[in-house]
């Protein structure tokens, strides 16, 4: 994707975004409630890096640390690490983790897990989504299985370099193969939108306004 198209993206709502991909006939693409931001202010947009592990009690604290730094090794920047843990026992991302992370250009982190070290990854800059924070880690407890591979959250299909775009609204995923055509009507809602808003705000009845443009 070159930068201009990144930057129109980048540009656009995660609520137009969802109106689009449902006109065109699209489901189970938006991530559940549970999962909000640590930054609300900031958009995260990018290609998925999945991520996927389970619950390993028996695991000693040296074998789930030497996985977890092989997971940071792995790490592909420009793209949003994207983790389906199987838990929210534990946080799945904290300081040293995310600074890691930050400086190899990974983009920022989907987790439908926990966060923890909140206040330093606020100061880092690091855009995290999280369902919850807790202080305890990862060590003698869970490991990861898979790297880019197809995961679900919830009823939300994430393969490896489908596209997340979240603002404070929420997150959807968009397939890699519609991105291109998703922007571009994307683009056009908006400024249909605007059409509508400067119709309303010249007096124009919304009824009216709607059945102007087909749109509100």
């Amino acid at each position: 994707m070159t930068d201009n198209r990144l930057g129109q993206l980048q540009g656009c709502y995660t609520s137009v975004i969802h109106d689009v991909m449902r006109a065109m006939g699209r489901r189970n693409f938006t991530l559940p409630p549970r999962i909000t931001p640590l930054q609300p202010d900031m958009v995260l947009c990018g290609p998925a890096w999945t991520v996927e592990g389970r619950v390993d009690e028996t695991a000693d604290p040296h074998e789930t640390l030497l996985a977890w730094t092989g997971l940071l090794s792995k790490a592909k920047p420009g793209h949003i690490w994207t983790a389906q843990p199987h838990t929210h026992q534990i946080a799945q991302m904290g300081e040293l983790s995310a600074e890691t992370l930050h400086g190899k250009g990974v983009l920022g982190c989907v987790l439908d897990g926990g966060l923890r070290d909140s206040n330093f990854i606020l100061k880092l800059g690091l855009p995290c989504w999280r369902t919850h924070h807790t202080p305890r880690d990862i060590v003698g407890f869970w490991l990861p299985t898979a790297t880019e591979v197809d995961i679900m959250i919830e009823d939300v299909l994430i393969r490896p370099g489908d596209w997340l775009h979240g603002d404070r609204d929420g997150m959807v995923c968009i397939p890699a193969e519609i991105l291109e055509d998703v922007i571009d009507q994307s683009l056009s809602a908006m400024q249909t939108e605007n059409k509508v808003r400067r119709a309303i705000l010249d007096g124009t009845d919304p009824q009216e306004a709607y059945l102007a443009y087909g749109k509100f």
